[in-house]
């Protein structure tokens, strides 16, 4: 989906860190952009701060839980723009800690945000996308805690299961000229740890300590990847068609060996030719195949590297 200008496009989670760095390079590229969120005051920030990046974009409050506000968020979007044309499903927690001290609460909560949430979008706004039959794009976001998934079981649970989702669409769509990937960024600055804190009643109490508001100016001073960027890394992957979303290249041994230790699970025996002639439709995609793989991407040249 190479060209974005006069597309709409909306960002759920776009209210603060990468989903305001999304929204903010959605606009640059031409494509009137909606952005939702729980809260109000993130939200004017955001609309506040893009403006000053000269970017208009659209708040809306809604939350990604509440799957009949996002059906109506859907209605009222294509009301007023006529279509729509991207969905990034950016909404999520950064619940993290030993799962063994996980509530029953902590469990369905992320699991309502992370997982549901996404649903919850696509349900709502893909047979928006399909109505005008011009294709267009969904990104899910994931993380590098769901392709190594080392800490924070939970979370790496979640998003693993939105890499999965977003492949299994990637397929589907793929013959509508719907294009679907699988955004998993490494660190970036965004408030996605502390805003477990804004936890809603209804979820209990958790098995996790609060965050130290100390650690927000901490991780404000690491050098991780601007939100600035990080949006310019997805609009890139639009544009491309990508599957994968990929920001970090700092994780790629730590992928690369996690993938080297599952194929070498693989039991030492001849192959099963009966079995496997019964199920091919199983066994691959032609989206994996060597001479479908696209080019690693470079840095976007649209924005600087963070420091």
């Amino acid at each position: 989906m190479d060209a974005l200008n006069g597309k709409v496009a909306v960002v759920t989670g776009g209210s603060s860190g990468i989903g305001r760095g999304i929204a903010l390079a959605l606009g640059r590229a031409g494509a009137a952009v909606v952005v939702t969120g729980r809260s109000e005051q993130h939200l004017e920030e955001t609309v506040t701060e893009l403006a000053e990046h000269g970017v208009t974009v659209e708040p809306m409050r809604v939350d990604v839980t509440d799957a009949q506000a996002m059906a109506a968020a859907a209605e009222t979007i294509e009301d007023r723009h006529g279509r729509v044309d991207v969905l990034v499903n950016n909404a999520g927690i950064g619940l993290t800690g030993p799962v063994a001290q996980a509530t029953a609460a902590d469990w369905d909560w992320v699991i309502d945000v992370n997982i549901r949430g996404v649903g919850n979008g696509i349900r709502a706004f893909l047979p928006k996308i399909r109505a005008h039959g011009q294709g267009g794009h969904i990104v899910n976001t994931s993380s590098m805690g769901g392709l190594l998934p080392v800490v924070a079981g939970l979370y790496s649970m979640t998003k693993a299961a939105v890499i999965a989702l977003s492949e299994a669409m990637h397929i589907e769509l793929a013959g509508e000229g719907i294009g679907v990937s699988a955004y998993c960024p490494g660190p970036t600055h965004s408030n996605i740890a502390t805003a477990v804190a804004n936890r809603p009643d209804r979820y209990g109490d958790s098995g996790y300590t609060p965050p130290d508001p100390a650690f927000a100016e901490f991780a404000k001073q690491q050098p991780y990847m601007s939100y600035e960027e990080a949006g310019a890394r997805v609009v890139q992957g639009i544009r491309r068609g990508d599957l994968f979303i990929l920001t970090h290249p700092e994780f790629r041994d730590g992928v690369a060996e996690r993938h080297a230790t599952i194929e070498a699970a693989f039991p030492d025996e001849p192959i099963d030719t009966e079995r496997r002639d019964a199920i091919p439709f199983l066994l691959s995609s032609p989206v994996y195949a060597p001479q479908n793989r696209p080019t690693p991407p470079t840095a976007p040249s649209s924005v600087g590297r963070a420091g």
